[in-house]
């Protein structure tokens, strides 16, 4: 039976992340806190003895992974379809700002200009079955991306109905999920939001607040 596993690890902290902001593409970096995170976690999840490292391309996600080489010797390989989901017109701005000028697409948590959940969904899904496609069988592959863009990815992976994702929380900065590789070449979810104590999910994320 193939032991295969899926390490999805989302970035530390940034500024824009106390502060509320929707990232999405901007390339935002860590902030004092998540360098101290990212090294922090890496400790501890290098002693699943990752064989392959792939990580979004923006800064904060990409010091997250290196946190990690630097501890392992793996490479790190950039994957620019794990970028986080694109926030549009709401790039930037806080959660109040956001709600407050666009109330209707607040409500629907679609942004002008922004991708849609689906879209996310299918990126990111499609790449991290790309990535488990050159997994040896006894992996791990640790996947360093955003809170929006894991979670959508994860429910892809997952094979779980649209109506059915908001099911699933945010991570926490730093915090990560497991997938382990089933019988019938499914995946089961493993562990979700792992790595701390329990910590506000500070977030692109639908599922923060008012999902």
């Amino acid at each position: 039976m193939s032991k295969r596993r899926v390490v999805l690890w989302r970035h530390g902290q940034t500024a824009w992340n106390l502060e509320g902001r929707f990232q999405g593409k901007i390339d935002i970096p860590l902030d004092v806190k998540g360098v101290a995170q990212s090294e922090e976690a890496a400790a501890r999840l290098a002693a699943l003895r990752p064989t392959a490292i792939l990580s979004s391309p923006l800064q904060r996600a990409a010091r997250t992974a290196a946190a990690l080489a630097e501890i392992t010797g793996l490479p790190v390989d950039l994957e620019p379809d794990l970028t986080e989901r694109g926030g549009g017109a709401w790039e930037g701005l806080t959660n109040t700002e956001i709600k407050a000028r666009y109330p209707a697409e607040y409500a629907n948590w679609q942004a002008p200009g922004g991708e849609t959940s689906a879209e996310v969904a299918k990126r990111v899904g499609a790449a991290l079955e790309r990535a488990i496609g050159r997994m040896p069988d006894d992996g791990p592959l640790v996947v360093v991306s955003h809170g929006a863009a894991l979670r959508l990815g994860l429910a892809n992976l997952l094979g779980l109905p649209e109506e059915l994702w908001d099911r699933l929380g945010g991570l926490s900065n730093c915090n990560w999920s497991v997938v382990t590789e089933m019988r019938n070449g499914g995946w089961r979810l493993a562990e979700h939001n792992a790595g701390t104590l329990p910590e506000p999910v500070l977030s692109d994320d639908k599922a923060v607040g008012d999902a």
